[in-house]
């Protein structure tokens, strides 16, 4: 069942559940599930040979033998703050109980030179499903929210890169403050570039963050200048120099961040990298590159999803190295890993 969750997660589906998200800061145009019993996220594709019928995922017009079930629109998307924000464009659900927002749905990186070319972070704010900058006590307000009418059980909480040396994280860190003031128990995994000053971590948990993402998506510098020319311009040594003290702050297996399938990286070296990761404490979240309209992969480059029969062997490889080392996805206190919709690496049992 494996090789139909990886082709689910590269190919999509055609149909549309009724939790979805169009545009933003990740995999995104995608439909979320519980495929046996796990977050899903699948591509929504009109394209697809797999057809979603509202209860079952087909293929040429047979049952494709997972278990599915559909995650039901939440009841805190009705509601809006006393000046007329909807809810739903301050946060939205991911999976079965996971709360996520980007705190500023802008980024400082986001001219053509610099994008990364998979993102398209500014184009849910376009649309109008969300507004540039959620305030702590929008946040608070929508988690206390989620939790009491949903039952969510932990938020992700992700910002565009700023001009400032602290990338983003200081809004970040008043953000957790006031989530966590309201909402106690729910814990919360934060996402940001390696700040310049690496105390701005220590500030991320001090203000109440269980968790960290700090995301490279490649460790091959030729990938980075190709596919992020902004983000390659941070070396990977200052990834490193944040990983290595977030792994000080939070604690082993609290600290994570994506590696994408399908970006030219050799596949051996990519083994490799995820390895020496998770030897550090950090879980390296394999994910496959999934190419969405809205970005320059897809609209300049016309790139394409990997081979699944690749994803498939990377994401064996990493998750039994993984579960040799015991570090689990599911360990963490919140966040990508915790949640697991995008990759397989939970379906591999690690």
């Amino acid at each position: 069942m494996v090789s139909t969750r990886v082709d689910l997660t590269l190919l999509g589906v055609r149909g549309s559940p009724p939790v979805n998200r169009t545009g933003g800061a990740g995999p995104t145009d995608d439909g979320h599930f519980l495929i046996d019993g796990l977050n899903a996220s699948i591509p929504r594709n009109q394209n697809s040979p797999f057809i979603f019928d509202g209860s079952r995922i087909l293929r040429d017009g047979a049952d494709c033998g997972v278990e599915i079930s559909v995650i039901d629109r939440p009841r805190f998307y009705d509601l809006t703050t006393e000046d007329g924000v909807r809810y739903e464009q301050i946060a939205t659900l991911h999976g079965r109980d996971v709360l996520a927002t980007t705190v500023v749905q802008t980024c400082v990186r986001y001219d053509e030179a610099q994008r990364c070319r998979f993102c398209s972070i500014e184009e849910s704010l376009r649309s109008g499903s969300t507004v540039a900058v959620k305030r702590p006590g929008q946040l608070a307000e929508v988690a206390r929210a989620a939790v009491d009418l949903d039952g969510v059980t932990q938020m992700v909480m992700t910002t565009g890169t700023s001009n400032g040396t602290d990338r983003g994280a200081k809004h970040l860190a008043r953000c957790v403050h006031a989530v966590k003031e309201a909402v106690p128990e729910l814990p919360i995994q934060v996402q940001c570039e390696p700040p310049a000053d690496l105390s701005t971590i220590d500030d991320l948990r001090y203000a109440g963050a269980d968790a960290i993402g700090i995301h490279v998506e490649s460790l091959d510098d030729d990938v980075r200048r190709t596919w992020m020319p902004g983000k390659a311009s941070v070396p990977l040594a200052e990834y490193w120099a944040a990983w290595h003290h977030a792994v000080k702050v939070f604690g082993r297996n609290q600290v994570s961040t994506y590696l994408l399938v399908g970006l030219g990286e050799d596949p051996e070296e990519l083994i490799s990298g995820a390895t020496l990761l998770a030897d550090s404490g950090v879980y390296p979240f394999v994910v496959p590159f999934r190419p969405h309209a809205g970005t320059l992969a897809v609209d300049v480059d016309g790139a394409r999803a990997p081979d699944p029969a690749l994803v498939e062997k990377i994401s064996r490889e990493v998750a039994a190295h993984l579960r040799l080392v015991g570090m689990l996805g599911g360990d963490q206190s919140a966040g990508c890993a915790a949640c697991g919709a995008c990759g397989v690496l939970q379906s591999l049992g690690a």
